[in-house]
């Protein structure tokens, strides 16, 4: 520690040459009698506190510690000495005025006074060193540890005992009351020794070997929480999805105990060790805290401008979440002006992921709208394109809150959506104005690609199958809450609706082969053979085609039981004894049944193993297409 000059110290007041006369000696005035009676007793007061400063400097060196359950008292006395030697300095300067602090025997007590002072602020040093290396990880539970400190404290300046010691948990959690209290007392040392040094006039001592400490401390848990290896700004536009998608889930993960846990403690631990210093905590603070948490904030910014794609969107969205989480913790943390970067780079990112998320919502809606792939879904299933626009329109409908925020036209000059989306528009709220036409653009895709299909039979299927797979896919998010329930019933209305039309399409041949009345034995030999092969055509025909849904599966298989079986049954009990009847029946009941249970028994993964995931909105295909009837004819996946 540099020696602090006496002219550094006090310099208002100027001293003369160490051991020169003064100037003038003029006889003693009562009142300069009165003075050095009170110089001696400043003198005694120097000379208690050298004995005391004297005993701890000679173990400056050791492994001797001063604030310690074993010399508690003795360093509450170790403070009040240094105390009582800056009162006695002060007074050496200013109980005489400038003639005596010119006199020798002033100046004398005054480089004596200083040295011991030196000594003192050594060992406040050395020990405050101590108990911040010991206590590096006490701010993970600052919040309760404050209130003890500050409890502790208080009993300190009456009189009251305490302890102090070290949390040696190597996880450096506070896991116990003691441990806490241990904290707790920790702190209050370090407050009080904050306290000395700095009106001693040893701030930039104390803050040195502060910053110093606590900056490993923040650097080393920030490894722990994987900050050192999010990507850079450069880094980021080199990584690929899956990569980057890894870095982002790290970010998420480490953010909120960055300044929730972390920053937090450290904000409370510095006003607790820095009370009263407004000066000393913004600057240290921002030494400590700044530049890692503008680093922290710009990681969302650079993963912002990467290149857009509705893959992304969950993943912009989450971190918009984030950071809008943490900005009232940031505006509550970094308050100073010397921090002010780190409240600009939070509203930056947040705004570029707001105008990222954004644009790839226009994005989706201009492909949804010029979506015309010629890939017909084989046997009427759910089309690769209604499960990527549903599960897109579904992850828009769980952000709700923050899509509201983002598209909330006050608050920002971004491109509105197109004018056919746009125009379409009622009152309500933003996201339901937001989805609800995007819900009718894929509802006009599907009866497009509805009525590509030759069969009238497969078309109804087909719109059956995807009206109910919006249906179940609404209701296993946020959709049908942000559009309404009475919208969502209206999905499975429709799939309702085209499931019968499908009934009535396939098997209204079918079942009108069974005549309603009684008929001569020739006509009822035509009727049998009409019903044997219509049921053989349309089993063939719906060979793999599917309803993908359980429900409604079971639901279509009863309907076409009801339709055929129960007429067919008694048309066969009637006619089975007649044998030129019998003799071209192809089927008993129990023959109908188990060809009506075998219907729907074709795949609805599509093509290929990889055709949904392959398949992009608004890619269009080749110009070779299937009709989807059936599994024997495969179309290209686009």
């Amino acid at each position: 520690m540099a020696r602090k000059s006496l002219r550094s110290l006090f310099p208002s007041y100027s001293f003369g040459r160490r051991g020169g006369p003064p100037e003038s000696s003029p006889r003693p005035a009562p009142q300069q009698q009165r003075r050095r009676v009170s110089d001696e007793v400043i003198e005694k007061r120097v000379a208690a506190a050298e004995v005391l400063v004297a005993r701890w400097d000679r173990d400056v060196g050791s492994a001797a510690v001063l604030f310690c359950d074993d010399h508690r008292a003795e360093a509450r006395a170790f403070l009040a000495a240094v105390g009582d030697l800056q009162l006695g300095m002060l007074g050496f300067v200013s109980g005489g005025g400038a003639a005596a602090a010119a006199s020798s025997s002033s100046h004398a007590a005054l480089v004596r006074a200083q040295s011991v002072m030196q000594a003192a602020m050594r060992r406040l040093e050395k020990e405050f060193h101590r108990i911040l290396a010991d206590n590096r990880y006490c701010c993970r539970d600052l919040e309760a540890v404050s209130v003890r400190s500050s409890s502790r404290l208080s009993a300190s300046e009456d009189g009251e005992d305490g302890s102090v010691g070290r949390v040696d948990d190597s996880s450096g959690q506070v896991k116990s009351p003691a441990a806490a209290a241990e904290a707790a007392a920790a702190m209050g040392d370090l407050r009080a020794i904050a306290e000395t040094m700095v009106s001693a006039g040893y701030s930039k001592e104390c803050v040195k070997v502060y910053k110093l400490l606590r900056k490993s401390v923040v650097d080393e848990e920030l490894r722990r929480l994987k900050f050192d290896s999010l990507a850079s700004n450069s880094q980021v536009r080199k990584l690929d999805w899956a990569a980057l998608e890894i870095k982002i889930q790290s970010w998420l993960y480490a953010a909120r105990a960055a300044f929730s846990t972390l920053f937090s403690g450290e904000r409370i631990l510095l006003e607790h060790v820095f009370a009263g210093c407004d000066s000393i905590r913004d600057a240290v603070f921002g030494e400590i805290a700044n530049d890692a948490a503008v680093h922290f904030l710009r990681f969302p910014e650079a993963v912002a401008k990467s290149k857009p794609s509705m893959d992304k969107t969950a993943r912009f969205l989450d971190l918009y979440d984030a950071v809008s989480e943490l900005l009232p913790e940031v505006d509550s943390l970094f308050t100073f002006e010397s921090t002010s970067a780190v409240r600009e780079q939070a509203l930056a990112s947040r705004s570029k992921l707001g105008e990222t998320i954004r644009a790839t919502v226009a994005d989706f809606e201009e492909a949804l709208l010029k979506e015309n792939s010629k890939f017909l879904f084989p046997g009427g299933g759910v089309h690769p394109f209604t499960r990527r626009a549903m599960e897109y329109i579904a992850v828009l409908a769980d952000y709700e809150t923050s899509l509201a925020e983002i598209f909330d036209e006050s608050h920002t000059t971004a491109k509105p959506l197109s004018p056919s989306i746009s125009e379409q528009r009622q009152a309500g709220s933003e996201v339901t104005r937001l989805l609800a036409p995007l819900m009718l653009a894929l509802h006009c895709k599907l009866d497009a690609k509805a009525a590509a299909y030759r069969d009238a039979a497969l078309s109804h299927l087909f719109l059956a199958n995807n009206f109910q797979h919006v249906a179940n896919r609404a209701r296993a998010c946020s959709l049908s809450a942000v559009l309404g329930e009475e919208w969502a019933a209206r999905q499975e209305g429709k799939a309702r609706q085209h499931a019968e039309g499908y009934e009535r399409a396939a098997w209204g041949k079918v079942a009108a082969a069974v005549p309603a009345r009684e008929v001569a034995p020739g006509e009822a030999r035509e009727h049998m053979r009409a019903f044997g092969a219509g049921l053989e055509a349309a089993c063939a025909a719906q060979e793999g085609w599917v309803v993908a849904d359980a429900r409604m599966r079971e639901d279509v298989r009863a309907v076409v039981r009801g339709m055929i079986l129960p007429a067919y049954r008694r048309f066969h009990e009637r006619w089975r004894s007649t044998p030129e009847v019998a003799s071209v029946a192809r089927f008993s009941p129990e023959e109908v049944g188990l060809r009506i249970a075998d219907l729907f028994t074709g795949s609805d993964d599509g093509p290929g193993p990889n055709s949904y995931s392959s398949y992009r909105i608004g890619h269009d295909s080749d110009s070779s297409q299937s009709d989807g009837s059936g599994s024997s004819r495969h179309s290209r996946s686009v």
